[in-house]
């Protein structure tokens, strides 16, 4: 494999060591070996991506389908992706690329330039575009060239993340991230180690880093039948949020389906979910929405402050707006949000 592109974050250590400082793992890479992600590799004491312009997925997506339901609703998103991940979820549902370069040592994808996908934005219409589907940490000199350029452009960016990034990769970032959905899976230190091979702490202390530097911040937790479903986690992560990040900060509960290792758990219950959104209302968040479930009644806009119907959803279209520059138009009261 020849060296491709030189990596950002890291640090030259003794005998051509190397220690990588782009996600919260910051793993000692020797010579000749790979992190943890397995695409970022230390050649002759120097680190490479051997993802960059690599990209395995790019589609026109609705932004709701992130989901970013406070960020231009009803516009269109350009989303693209390298192979790779940091984590090892086993209920990872787009293992097939995300653990592609550690399961089978391949990197595929077609090559395509930072201003290829502006231009490819610009093309299909897209107001944004999603660094998505897998982990964009592990994609971040690609992601982070493609987001100065599109700033430039007036296209908002977004990441989809684990929120497992340095606290130097975020403000890198920052400038031209405008907002991010980031999984926080659990609210439990074990369930983070065991099923995910990471920790729970970098991703609660990025969640205030990223609000704290101006980044609208939307939260998803995938609710897994006897593994995070308890009322009293449910509610942990509900006053999480509201506490650290704000009762504006919307809260995204979604179903489970067995897949990949994680095959012997069933479905997530849509009154499991129901009972996740009630927790997240009763804990003073303003939005709470339902995902994976079209039609259950969650995945509408309501007025924090009058409770009238703002945005009617399903799944991942919207099909009725009334908001009135970013305001309910039957209180005034302002929504939260970005191009509301």
């Amino acid at each position: 494999m020849q060296k491709q592109h030189i990596a950002m974050f890291y640090d030259k250590l003794e005998e051509q060591r190397v220690r990588c400082n782009l996600c919260a793992h910051r793993c000692v890479i020797g010579e000749g070996r790979q992190g943890i992600c397995h695409v970022r590799q230390n050649v002759e004491g120097e680190l490479y991506t051997w993802v960059y312009g690599r990209t395995i997925a790019r589609h026109v997506d609705p932004i709701e389908k992130k989901p970013l339901f406070h960020v231009l609703p009803g516009s269109l998103a350009y989303s693209i992706a390298t192979p790779g991940c940091n984590f090892r979820c086993t209920f990872c549902q787009n293992w097939e690329i995300s653990q592609m370069p550690r399961e089978q040592h391949l990197i595929m994808g077609d090559q395509l330039s930072p201003r290829d996908v502006v231009a490819d934005a610009q093309r299909t219409g897209c107001e944004s575009i999603a660094y998505t589907y897998t982990e964009p940490t592990i994609f971040f000199e690609y992601a982070f060239d493609t987001a100065r350029i599109a700033h430039a452009q007036g296209i908002r960016n977004v990441f989809v993340s684990n929120g497992y990034q340095t606290p130097e990769a975020i403000e890198a970032i920052a400038p031209y991230l405008d907002a991010a959905n980031i999984d926080l899976k659990s609210f439990r230190k074990t369930f983070y180690r065991q099923l995910v091979g990471a920790r729970l702490q970098p991703v609660l202390d990025n969640l205030k880093h990223m609000k704290k530097l101006g980044i609208w911040v939307e939260v998803t937790t995938l609710v897994i039948p006897t593994m995070n479903d308890s009322e009293a986690e449910l509610r942990d992560i509900a006053r999480f949020i509201r506490d650290e990040l704000g009762a504006e900060t919307p809260w995204h509960v979604s179903a489970f389906h067995p897949t990949y290792k994680l095959l012997d758990k069933p479905r997530t219950p849509t009154r499991t979910l129901r009972r996740a959104r009630e927790i997240g209302l009763e804990e003073g968040l303003r939005y709470v929405y339902v995902g994976n479930v079209p039609g259950s009644g969650g995945e509408d806009t309501y007025c924090w402050q009058c409770g009238t119907s703002l945005i009617r959803r399903s799944g991942f279209f919207v099909h009725v707006n009334r908001l009135q520059d970013g305001r309910c138009p039957d209180c005034s009261a302002i929504i939260d949000g970005i191009g509301l």
